[in-house]
């Protein structure tokens, strides 16, 4: 309780805001060195993670260090049908775009001449273009490193075989 002193007369004030925990020593801490910052309780964070605090990352927070990595977006190495005129020496009316290493056939500009191309991947516009010049579009599986090696061996055993016969 407060009394507040005003000089005619005595008047009751009502309790005191701050009076929480007033005459503890501690505070609800126990003893003072359980109070004293971070060092109570081994660093602040996450710090003793791979250290003394491992066998509670173990425990309880078993994921902690396996997040799922994100991969970047693969890009595919891309041409357009009016870049196909570069590429043509004369006299030639096909052209492989997976063995000059393009992936894809867009769309856009003009078709140069009647051409066949081989290529892994094409949109249907680069597509209608080519046909409407008069050319054709092959689309072809990119064969991999690994296949390629495979392949001569297979054909020089094939060919030691009817050797043999």
């Amino acid at each position: 309780m407060f009394f507040g002193f005003i000089p005619w007369k005595c008047v009751y004030m009502g309790k005191k805001k701050v009076r929480k925990l007033r005459g503890s020593k501690t505070h609800g801490y126990g003893s003072k060195k359980k109070h004293r910052g971070k060092g109570s309780r081994g660093g602040r964070g996450y710090a003793g993670s791979s250290k003394h605090r491992r066998s509670y990352i173990v425990k309880y927070e078993k994921n902690h260090f396996y997040h799922k990595k994100l991969k970047p977006k693969r890009k595919l190495k891309t041409i357009n049908v009016s870049d196909l005129g570069e590429l043509l020496r004369e006299g030639q009316k096909k052209i492989n775009l997976i063995e000059l290493g393009y992936e894809k056939l867009l769309g856009s500009g003009t078709a140069p001449k009647e051409i066949v191309v081989v290529v892994g991947k094409c949109t249907a516009k680069a597509r209608e273009k080519i046909e409407s010049a008069g050319g054709k579009v092959i689309i072809a599986e990119k064969t991999s490193r690994k296949k390629q090696e495979k392949n001569p061996t297979e054909e020089a055993a094939g060919k030691e075989s009817e050797k043999s016969e």
